[in-house]
């Protein structure tokens, strides 16, 4: 009896000091970064990350990459303007995080995003549809931006809980899938958009792009009467009001590059099959 009675409590003192642990968390975290807390922590963004990465790498009907070894041209440009963006000096978690990019071959899908921990995922639907290097920039300083302010695990925390996490480091496959399917779909707040918009007029400020490159791929869109917006921007702020978000970045923080590199650019489409 004793003994039980002394493991009951052992076990009461543990839920305790876990609850207690939750609560310091929460009110360690951040609410900034579009609102609400987020309960995972760095480690836990970079084993989330690492696992989501593996499921889509490994499902080559859904996402069919593009090999890395036979397209060294292609990934070895992506590598080069991700790398203007890391060196910055404005990338928060730059050493945290993988940051390592894959390319999905389906042209019919303007998209890009990024997984918790950094792991880039760009469809060539999108890098046929942008007309150079900076916009390109652009839209990877958005997703990193995503990744950087870790708005991936703010959704999760308000969608899943912990739970999620602790399901799939068990081992919870079914979970692992769905959660893998929301963050490829995830559609983030406005407040959460309106950040990665910044972010990638911030990154891009000090590098010789023009620093609203982003700006580009709305006024595509613009161009076009909105008949291939993506569903994922559906309810995102309207592409007028994101255009001048970026263009009004880019005065507000003084940024002075100009360059787009379109020749570049059209070179390295030419290499995607």
């Amino acid at each position: 009896m004793h003994k039980i009675s002394q493991m009951k409590r052992i076990a009461f003192i543990t839920s305790i000091v876990l609850t207690l642990g939750l609560l310091v968390s929460m009110c360690g975290t951040s609410k900034t970064g579009g609102g609400g807390f987020n309960l995972f922590t760095i480690d836990q963004d970079r084993q989330l990350g690492a696992q989501v990465a593996a499921e889509i790498d490994g499902n080559q009907a859904e996402y069919p990459l593009l090999d890395s070894a036979s397209n060294k041209e292609v990934y070895a440009y992506l590598y080069k303007i991700r790398n203007s963006i890391l060196n910055s000096g404005n990338v928060k978690h730059k050493d945290d995080f993988q940051w390592r990019i894959r390319v999905i071959k389906d042209d019919s899908t303007l998209n890009a995003f990024c997984t918790p921990g950094g792991y880039i995922y760009v469809y060539t639907g999108i890098l046929k549809f942008l007309d150079n290097e900076a916009q390109l920039a652009g839209v990877l300083g958005h997703e990193i931006g995503h990744a950087d302010l870790r708005h991936s695990t703010r959704q999760m925390t308000k969608i899943y809980g912990i739970d999620a996490l602790v399901g799939i480091l068990a081992g919870d496959r079914e979970l692992l899938r769905q959660v893998t399917t929301g963050i490829v779909g995830l559609k983030f707040s406005r407040d959460h958009e309106t950040e990665a918009d910044e972010a990638s007029v911030r990154y891009l400020c000090p590098t010789p792009y023009t620093a609203d490159g982003g700006a580009g791929f709305f006024k595509k869109i613009q161009e076009m009467g909105g008949s291939r917006t993506p569903e994922f921007l559906s309810t995102h702020p309207s592409p007028d009001g994101r255009i001048e978000h970026f263009e009004n970045s880019k005065i507000e923080q003084g940024c002075q590059g100009t360059n787009s590199y379109a020749a570049e650019y059209k070179a390295m489409l030419a290499k995607l099959p």
